[in-house]
């Protein structure tokens, strides 16, 4: 099945049940601290292996204490899309047993 682009109505939607996470351009977006950089690094590498279990992929930055998300879906010339969501939930998931916040 296509994925298709969602509407502004479809993202903020979504959006709101996802605290923390912003539209930023054309992209979802979140920062999450953590209480050290090695919590950080293993929540990246989490990521990691969401993104390959979905095959799905984000802008994925680490930071001192901080790791940084954007996405959206390439295939539909980068606007935001179910795949997008799809991933941000499963990392929403994950991000508290690393002690993101």
């Amino acid at each position: 099945m296509p994925v298709e682009p969602l509407s502004q109505k479809e993202i903020e939607e979504q959006l709101a049940e996802l605290p923390g996470w912003s539209l930023d351009g054309d992209r979802l977006a979140r920062v999450y601290e953590l209480g050290s950089h090695f919590a950080a690094a293993g929540l990246v590498v989490h990521i990691a292996q969401v993104q390959d279990e979905l095959d799905h992929h984000s802008d994925l930055t680490l930071g001192y204490h901080t790791v940084s998300l954007t996405v959206h879906t390439h295939s539909v010339g980068g606007a935001v899309t179910e795949l997008d969501f799809a991933l941000a939930g499963r990392v929403e998931e994950l991000a508290p047993g690393h002690g993101a916040r």
